[in-house]
């Protein structure tokens, strides 16, 4: 319901007929959602959209960010400040016709109010317990009222204070790209609110094209660039075909890239009290404009760098300051939890307990931050070669945090030797089955998890390792290796 609602809507805007689009494609779409419930079964996100094109009234959010996720904190918080303004567009003639078009009903706006806990079996994947709606129930019927009427008002009057102010250093902090194109959008929108014909606004129409690309089937928008990322898996790629000779000058480039897409200063003023934590050192999906430190692209673009020191520099040019490096250990080191594992924005401190107020209805886990197993591998790999490396550099911390992030991965390990919610990036594989050299049953039950993923035939992510015919071996043979 979420994508399509929205894309019909979309599609209406930029000008489709009510029974247009390619193969009747709106038609097709308003029978789909006529059928399933129409646009009230919504979840809380589309409603939010919905609500400020006037086809919906039912929206309200009251966040505290201090010991949020990052990406929900930045999503929830141009989200309150539109909601505390009561921006909503002006009713046109498209907003009528859309009005009939999206309800089998004659709209009306009490009829939100009977549908703000409910979401359509098809994009609910995150029930929400009845002592959570009535939370919310509480805050909307009993608080929004007040909050509305002096001497209330002026307690909202602070807070969009406080939002506004947070969505601008965020702006600022990233160059007006934001975290992803979710938060890029509503923030956008939010500076629009807050001022027309203001700077930010400006600003963030400047960088709306850093989103956009287009594909075989049209113009499409990324939910977040990766340059960084990529090209940190690309020159590892690379690097284990062992053809250095003749991919020197991309080596180069891709060298000189990561290099100039570290971010080299923590953000401006004092961020701490923005809720963010140190970023200098890191590296980012994207680029340095992006400026969203992220754990596990430092580690692998740290590899990178690393792995590049040791070849000439006349074919990979100069090597990445040590100073440097120190930076992105100091970030990863930063961020390891109690129980060894590795977040990936932030430190992951706040009590598990609140993913229960998660106010979404189509995701889970999106109110805290989390240990990853990737993640955690990733910085395992950077750090065994950081300390081969640069063997005097905080040696004892770095050692300390190997043992404990190796446990950690051990202790995700499920009976059968698999790894519960998501795959990890094939060079982790070879990490672990190291650090677990000490625990041979977990090692042959992780080699035999392993002998499906073999097929593939992938080459070694960022691990040359030469077999007796001075071959780069393939991960089942290196587990035999070590084993």
């Amino acid at each position: 319901m979420y994508c399509t609602a929205l894309n019909y809507v979309t599609l209406r805007i930029l000008g489709e007929g009510a029974n247009g689009g390619d193969k009747n494609a709106c038609a097709k779409a308003r029978k789909w959602i006529h059928d399933h419930g129409t646009i009230t079964l919504m979840p809380s996100w589309g409603k939010f959209w919905l609500s400020v094109c006037m086809l919906s009234y039912s929206f309200n959010t009251q966040i505290n960010k201090s010991k949020m996720w990052y990406f929900c904190r930045h999503v929830y918080m141009p989200m309150s400040y539109i909601y505390g303004k009561r921006f909503v567009c002006p009713v046109t003639p498209l907003i009528t016709s859309l009005r009939e078009e999206l309800f089998t009903e004659p709209y009306d706006e009490s009829t939100w109010k009977k549908a703000r806990h409910k979401c359509a079996k098809e994009d609910l994947y995150y029930p929400h317990h009845w002592i959570q709606d009535l939370i919310w129930d509480t805050a909307y019927f009993l608080t929004e009222p007040l909050l509305t009427r002096w001497p209330f008002n002026k307690i909202r009057e602070k807070a969009l204070e406080v939002a506004i102010k947070g969505i601008r250093y965020e702006d600022e902090s990233t160059r007006y790209i934001q975290g992803g194109c979710i938060d890029k959008s509503a923030s956008l929108l939010a500076c629009w609110v807050d001022d027309p014909n203001g700077d930010s606004f400006k600003k963030h129409l400047a960088r709306v094209p850093d989103y956009l690309w287009l594909s075989e089937d049209g113009m499409c928008v990324q939910g977040i660039n990766s340059q960084s990322w990529d090209a940190g898996f690309m020159v590892q790629a690379l690097l284990a075909t062992g053809l250095i000779g003749d991919l020197g000058p991309t080596l180069e480039k891709a060298h000189d890239f990561i290099k100039k897409s570290q971010v080299v200063d923590n953000r401006s003023g004092d961020f701490k009290s923005m809720f963010h934590h140190i970023s200098k050192g890191a590296w980012t999906f994207a680029d340095r404009d992006h400026g969203v430190q992220i754990s596990d692209g430092t580690a692998e673009c740290l590899k990178c760098c690393l792995l590049l020191s040791m070849l000439p520099e006349e074919i990979v040019g100069e090597k990445l300051e040590p100073e440097r490096m120190y930076d992105s250990v100091n970030f990863i080191l930063s961020l390891q939890s109690k129980n060894g594992g590795l977040s990936v924005w932030e430190p992951a401190k706040a009590q598990k307990w609140l993913e229960n107020l998660n106010p979404a209805e189509f995701i889970a886990d999106i109110v805290i931050e989390h240990e990853y197993i990737e993640s955690t591998g990733s910085a395992i790999q950077a750090l065994v070669l950081f300390k081969k490396l640069y063997p005097n550099h905080r040696r004892e911390e770095i050692e300390k945090f190997i043992v404990k992030a190796t446990q950690y991965i051990e202790d995700q390990q499920l009976p059968n030797g698999s790894f519960r919610f998501t795959p990890l990036f094939e060079s982790d594989l070879i990490e672990i089955v190291n650090g677990m050299v000490g625990n041979m049953i977990k090692v042959r039950m992780f080699q035999e998890d392993y002998k499906d993923i073999e097929r593939m035939q992938t080459p070694l992510n960022g691990t040359i390792v030469l077999n007796k015919d001075d071959k780069p071996m393939t991960h089942f043979e290196l587990c035999s290796e070590v084993v």
